[in-house]
């Protein structure tokens, strides 16, 4: 019997959802088109996650090149550091993982260096898993897509393999767009790419995927947040690092994992709530959800705590879908340095501090005569000193490797008050990163329903009986397609105003189907097989009294409302939370 995954990528290519690319030519490994039912349910998902991050929390989207110079990922640590240990088979030539296959002979296989892999797949004698043969030394594969920019390829580009770097690069002007006031964000939705090994794992690792992430400063000295208390009450599933030590998930508040300690501040456990709320408003199952903190020998370096969006599939188990860091001020530090450019904020006391500060005051007249050119870069290398290496007759100074001696009446230095009404700190970055690909497949499993089909009386015609009914019971506001219109007959006189509640719903933003093809009971089940909501049928008693059967996909049960009224009716059941039995008449 087939499994879940395969139930749901049947369906998928069949009606319109997800289909291998280049399948003309037959296709290759780690890449999808999205069909037009695809297409717009990723839209959809795309959209509630703007409607979040940027309506409601107000972080802008912007959108950066996915092309960057190579300058931008040295800072980023992606060209000296992002790769996967690869080992090749000698004898059919196949590329693998190598951490993968050690997965059930050591622990924590993406914590050992590639001469350690190579010395496990050697005791082990692990072999190819194609065709048996010795595998090769292991060895570390950039995972990105490297270009040239311009004729001759005088300068190295690489495909971006995530959209933050973008936003990091972009913080001068983002700073300057919200009037240099601590906390801001930024947000992007954009195709990231990385050259994967070995995808076999269909649409869970794609060479090319969507991300959608929000980069969001903040004060480093406060961390809390100021709507912290709308969501302290959320109970999540923690799977925290004592937790799978001890092989143990918990569900708790998360002002109580704040309060505990198992979440690092406030901030980072909000984004966690915003997190659970778009994912089950999406379509996600909460009981098939779990946030994982990451484990000490796998946090990055540059983390202060991090945690992972855990989606549970019945193929490949829990598969990560987002990630949630505090990455501190490693970025914004990374790329400073490498562009020599100051990326700091000034931020203003609430009442100035007096701070006693200790001065060095070079006498430019003694020192300008004295060394010319070098005059400048001796004061600031004065400047810099501390009280204890001023204290001799001769003052020593390094400058441009070469050691000079001052003597000490050419420099005088005091204790001075000053009061002071700010400071330039380094904002921190937390960073909520959603895989939409992948957060898009899990929709589809975890709405896909297969159940004993029911006999459904027709309006003047018997439903289509068959042994089984499979349904995609996605959310009305992420379903492609939300309503169907359906003529009871392919007659002009129900034709006619069936068009007419499509014009209807169409100007309300509604994406509608027209549907007059066969029986009635399987155009029902057509639309279910797509996730449609809702199914209005226009029959003979339409053109007495100017009423449709609205259906509702879940329960199949049915309702008579009005035309005049249809396209708000509808409209309220999918965005306005409208009940399905407030309607119309039951029938």
């Amino acid at each position: 019997m087939a499994d879940k995954y395969e139930q749901v990528l049947e369906l998928a290519k069949r009606r319109g959802f997800i289909w291998n690319s280049f399948e003309l030519y037959g296709g290759t490994a780690g890449f999808y088109d999205y069909g037009p039912l695809g297409a717009m349910l990723k839209r959809r998902v795309e959209n509630i996650w703007r409607d979040i991050f940027v309506i409601n929390e107000g972080y802008y989207e912007i959108e950066s090149p996915t092309i960057g110079i190579e300058d931008v990922f040295i800072a980023s640590g992606h060209v000296g550091g992002f790769s996967d240990p690869l080992t090749e088979c000698q004898k059919c030539n196949e590329a693998f993982r190598a951490d993968h296959l050690v997965t059930d002979v050591v622990d924590n296989p993406d914590t050992l260096s590639a001469d350690e892999l190579t010395e496990v797949i050697g005791k082990n004698d692990i072999k190819c898993p194609e065709c048996g043969g010795k595998l090769g030394k292991v060895y570390e594969f950039n995972l990105m897509f490297k270009t040239s920019i311009g004729p001759g390829g005088k300068r190295a580009g690489y495909l971006r393999p995530e959209t933050a770097q973008g936003m990091f690069v972009d913080f001068p002007r983002l700073l300057k767009f919200y009037r240099d006031h601590l906390p801001f964000g930024a947000t992007q939705i954009g195709k990231a790419y990385r050259n994967e090994i070995s995808p076999r794992q269909g649409v869970i690792r794609l060479r090319e995927f969507t991300q959608a992430e929000a980069e969001i400063f903040i004060d480093p000295r406060d961390k809390t947040h100021p709507k912290f208390k709308e969501i302290a009450d959320i109970a999540l599933n923690l799977f925290s690092q004592e937790g799978q030590a001890a092989g143990e998930m918990q569900k708790i508040s998360l002002g109580d994992a704040v309060k505990n300690g198992i979440i690092a501040h406030e901030f980072l456990a909000y984004c966690l709530a915003l997190t659970y709320q778009f994912l089950v408003r999406v379509g996600v199952s909460p009981d098939k959800l779990r946030f994982r903190q990451h484990m000490k020998d796998e946090m990055a370096h540059y983390a202060a705590d991090c945690w992972d969006a855990e989606i549970l599939s019945e193929r490949f188990g829990w598969v990560e879908v987002v990630g949630i860091a505090d990455r501190t001020d490693y970025d914004l530090k990374a790329h400073a340095k490498q562009s020599e450019k100051e990326l700091n904020v000034y931020v203003s006391y609430d009442t100035p501090k007096k701070l006693e500060k200790f001065v060095v005051k070079p006498d430019m007249g003694v020192l300008g005569p004295m060394f010319k050119g070098k005059a400048g870069k001796i004061a600031n290398a004065l400047k810099a000193l501390k009280p204890e290496e001023l204290s001799g007759d001769v003052i020593e100074v390094t400058v441009d490797g070469e050691k000079i001696n001052i003597n000490k009446d050419s420099v005088k230095f005091e204790t001075v008050t000053e009061e002071i009404h700010g400071e330039n700190i380094i904002p921190h970055v937390i960073e909520p990163s959603f895989g939409i690909d992948r957060i898009t497949y899990s929709l589809l499993e975890h709405s896909y329903f297969e159940e004993e089909a029911k006999e459904e009386e027709e309006e003047g015609e018997e439903g289509g009986k068959e042994e089984m009914r499979i349904v995609l019971r996605l959310p009305p506001e992420v379903a492609p397609v939300q309503a169907a219109v359906l003529p009871l007959l392919t007659r002009e006189e129900l034709i006619k105003p069936a068009n007419e509640i499509v014009k209807k719903l169409r100007i309300k933003g509604i994406l509608v189907a027209f549907d007059d093809s066969g029986t009635v009971g399987r155009r029902y089940r057509r639309n279910d097989e797509i996730g449609t909501p809702y199914s209005i049928t226009v029959d003979y008693q339409t053109l007495e009294d100017s009423t449709v059967t609205i259906r509702d996909r879940d329960t199949m049960k049915q309702v008579r409302a009005g035309i005049s009224d249809i396209a708000g009716i509808i409209y309220d059941l999918i965005y306005g939370g409208s009940s399905f039995g407030d309607a119309g008449k039951k029938v």
